[in-house]
């Protein structure tokens, strides 16, 4: 059964509560307060439930189904965490009370600071930025900052691979730097040759994601670092990867200048509908002194020796990157999360990863092309089509949507011809992965002998396939059936 809109179940005179006659007197409200244009059903109090119950129901989460997007480690979020955060002191607490009222939040902010800067071998690091393209931000801001400082304003150019996260190249421009694209090579390592050409004076740093969006671990990255600090230049690390190298590798032992961590991927804070998320940024000594603030710092002790907390911006910092001390929600739930799993156990993160993604490629490899076939970290990439048949990867996508699986990321990287993007987190069962790579080799089947099924995927959705074009310049902002549906309706022809 079709469940009505809730404006099909509205009726004049309906609502959900019953207000007592006012025993004061009534007052006039001012004008501008009142509307009389708002188009709102009236609906009793039940219906209301059931209506937005029933939108709920359509969502899909982590908790509903296997959430393989690639790049964005969709994880599990332990409701531990959820109800450490809910806790009344942090809860509740507000961000303008002063230290003396906040120091276990404030002792929270730098336990989180110091234990992620050991996990990624950094001299300090700073909560401020609210989400990872602000971390990136941030940290290209402290790279142009240090150069100029030290007077050496031609630095104007950002090498990225073309196997970076597609923001780097954003980031760059918006600090108004050079974007210079580096090649990969045929094992999906940044080429070497063409990093030494690009390697000069004008060079202010290189931005890149290791393990790379290829979910491969540059094989020559110490090289890649010396080249770049060869020619005076600064290596930012996009840490949005950093689930598969947890109590396995530290960037910052690497070289790594500067890196961005995503609460919100690998320290399991809720992912998704828009934040808020957490981009912290982790440096290298030489940046201590640019990094965003204000930061928490242990400003003194009390009579028995226990630290005092209180709030400390760098000398040189680059400035105030959000509200406050960032999204200390985040903070809250991340820290809760490297309590309950202590370093051998954020150690097992990474390697279940590892392993989850390795079997996931050796089970679809005889299917699909894998773009790289070699030993991949938690992620990896193989090309959506089949061999006899017109079928594309987002065809594979929607037809995935039919068996309750959320589509991998489609057609990134970009080097990757039908690319579709495959990360299975740690989270998931020997089961949930089996069960899914069944399905990807029963949709390739379904390719060759039932094409069109594919093509008009999904089935069971709430809606049909939609010309995501057309439907993101023609918004519907309103629940109201609109004139013609069928606008929206992606034909069979122009289906990409």
């Amino acid at each position: 059964m079709t469940e009505p809109l809730i404006y099909e179940l509205g009726s004049p005179g309906r609502r959900g509560i019953a207000m007592p006659d006012p025993d004061v007197p009534l007052a006039d409200l001012p004008a501008d307060l009142v509307r009389d244009d708002l188009d709102l059903p009236q609906v009793s109090e039940l219906d209301v439930v059931r209506h937005y119950t029933h939108l709920s129901h359509l969502n899909f989460g982590i908790d509903n189904n296997f959430y393989p997007l690639g790049s964005c480690t969709m994880k599990y979020n332990p409701k531990l965490n959820e109800d450490i955060a809910r806790l009344p002191g942090f809860a509740g607490l507000h961000p303008a009370q002063p230290a003396a009222m906040t120091q276990g939040a404030l002792e929270v902010v730098h336990t989180v600071q110091e234990w992620l800067a050991e996990l990624a071998g950094f001299e300090a690091v700073s909560l401020q930025p609210a989400a990872g393209a602000q971390g990136e931000f941030a940290g290209i801001l402290m790279i142009r900052k240090y150069h100029h400082d030290r007077g050496d304003t031609k630095r104007t150019k950002v090498l990225i691979p073309d196997s970076a996260h597609g923001t780097n190249p954003a980031t760059v421009v918006m600090a108004g730097l050079d974007v210079v694209e580096l090649p990969s090579d045929e094992r999906g390592n940044v080429d070497l040759d063409a990093l030494r050409e690009a390697c000069d004076d004008t060079v202010a740093g290189l931005m890149i994601t290791n393990p790379n969006t290829l979910g491969l671990f540059e094989e020559h990255i110490v090289e890649v670092v010396e080249l770049i600090h060869g020619c005076g230049g600064l290596v930012y690390g996009d840490g949005a990867n950093f689930n598969a190298l947890l109590g396995i590798v530290r960037p910052g032992d690497l070289g790594f200048d500067v890196m961005h961590y995503n609460l919100h991927k690998t320290f399991s804070t809720p992912h998704g509908g828009g934040g808020p998320g957490a981009g912290a940024v982790g440096v290298s000594e030489r940046l201590v002194p640019y990094l965003p603030g204000p930061m928490a710092a242990i400003v003194d002790e009390d009579d028995d020796g226990r630290p005092i907390y209180g709030l400390h911006t760098p000398e040189k910092t680059i400035g105030r990157m959000k509200a406050f001390q960032g999204n200390f929600g985040m903070h809250v739930r991340a820290l809760a999360y490297m309590l309950v799993y202590g370093r051998e156990g954020l150690r097992q993160v990474s390697e279940m990863a590892v392993l989850n993604a390795n079997y996931l490629m050796a089970r679809l490899r005889d299917t699909y092309h894998v773009a790289f076939d070699r030993i991949c970290m938690h992620e990896f990439v193989i090309e959506g089509k089949v061999e006899g048949s017109d079928v594309r990867a987002l065809d594979i996508s929607k037809r995935l949507i039919d068996f309750g699986f959320h589509p991998p990321t489609n057609y990134f990287p970009l080097i990757v011809h039908e690319a579709l993007m495959i990360e299975p987190t740690e989270t998931e069962s020997r089961e949930t992965l089996d069960a899914f790579a069944d399905v990807m080799i029963q949709i390739a089947h379904e390719a060759v002998e039932q094409p069109e099924l594919l093509h008009n995927a999904p089935h069971t959705a709430p809606v049909a396939r939609l010309d995501e074009v057309r439907a993101a310049r023609n918004l519907m902002l309103c629940c109201r059936p609109i004139p013609a549906p069928e606008v929206y309706v992606q034909p069979q022809a122009s289906a990409t």
